[in-house]
């Protein structure tokens, strides 16, 4: 039997609710939205679990979150994270089922927060992990990859060509690959230079810088050739709208992120009319609730299969102690060649 102590270390949300901000991920020093305390370890109510965090993942989510810029509020003092890899120590009524199996899960509105030494959350919201998949894979199993999954399989249905922003992501770089295994397209969107071979050679079908002067023009002639009807969007400023526009009839931008502080205008209105295009959101919790669990079950086990023999893989920039999570987050967020991934 797991001992389980009386208190724990967290980082806990300073404040309560919406912002009303619109600023984007990026932040300049975390204790604006931290603080670091020892609370008592929660206990998990019916259908829940109680987890020991062995890692936690920070992705943009977090960061919007803890800015009271998600879509979901705040709770001023509740430990803050979506995501992570742990043991199950402990269970309410109807998930002892789940107790001493090393697991991905990711916290369930109102449970109490990845970035502790315990979180809880439903235990639906678990799953099992192999015995080789690392902890730092498992940590980031969930948002990224069944997002992946799930949008490349909206992209499919629409043509074999599709475009990824952000394309160096951790998300989006498992977009590019499945593309490619998948015999597709993809048309990568990045920032840097240095970054378009690396995603040739992962499988992008064409490379464009959006900072490039003639970028727009340069994408307008891609999409004219490999007519991409499906747009996986993380950035959704103003270049986005562009990209977009020089996309073909019955096009679909899917905005799934707002990397970009920028709020992008609308200059085609008459293509959402006489074109067929659409504007339209994807969030993952959506996809779960409205997914078969036998369909759930079949993405859970090609992503462990892609984790385990390679195909895919967590880059790690740093790992930040949990006791540096309020001093260090936004230095180690600097590093932008990987994940940052928090630990105990």
């Amino acid at each position: 039997m797991t001992e389980i102590p009386a208190t724990m270390f967290a980082a806990l949300q300073r404040h309560e609710g919406y912002s009303g901000t619109a600023e984007g991920p990026a932040i300049a020093d975390a204790a604006d939205y931290l603080e670091a305390a020892e609370i008592p370890v929660p206990t998990p109510g019916k259908g829940q679990v109680l987890i020991r965090l062995r890692t936690a993942s920070v992705n943009p989510s977090d960061l919007h979150f803890i800015k009271g810029e998600y879509g979901q509020p705040r709770i001023k003092g509740n430990p803050a994270g979506f995501e992570g890899c742990g043991d199950v120590v402990a269970a309410g009524e109807g998930a002892e089922g789940l107790v001493g199996q090393r697991v991905a899960f990711v916290v369930a509105l109102g449970c109490s927060g990845a970035w502790a030494e315990y979180a809880t959350t439903d235990a639906i919201n678990c799953i099992p992990l192999r015995p080789d998949i690392s902890d730092d894979d498992g940590s980031a199993q969930i948002v990224n990859p069944l997002t992946a999954m799930a949008m490349v399989d909206i992209a499919r249905q629409d043509g074999e060509s599709f475009v990824v922003s952000a394309a160096t992501s951790q998300l989006g770089k498992l977009m590019v690959s499945l593309g490619k295994d998948l015999g597709l397209k993809p048309i990568a969107l990045v920032r840097r230079a240095e970054a378009v071979q690396p995603l040739k050679d992962m499988g992008a079908a064409e490379v464009v810088v959006t900072t490039d002067e003639d970028a727009v023009q340069q994408f307008a002639k891609i999409s004219a050739a490999l007519k991409p009807r499906v747009f996986l969007d993380a950035v959704s400023d103003q270049f986005s709208e562009q990209v977009f526009a020089a996309m073909p009839n019955k096009a679909r931008w899917i905005s799934y992120g707002k990397l970009s502080s920028e709020l992008p205008k609308l200059t085609m209105m008459g293509q959402l009319i006489f074109q067929s295009k659409r504007i339209e959101g994807f969030w993952l919790t959506s996809w779960m609730m409205s997914t078969p669990p036998a369909d759930q079950m079949r993405v859970v086990g090609e992503v462990q299969a892609r984790f385990a023999d390679g195909r895919w893989k967590t880059d790690v920039s740093v790992h930040l102690p949990l006791r540096d999570v309020v001093s260090g987050l936004a230095d180690a967020l600097k590093k932008t060649d990987g994940k940052v991934i928090i630990t105990p």
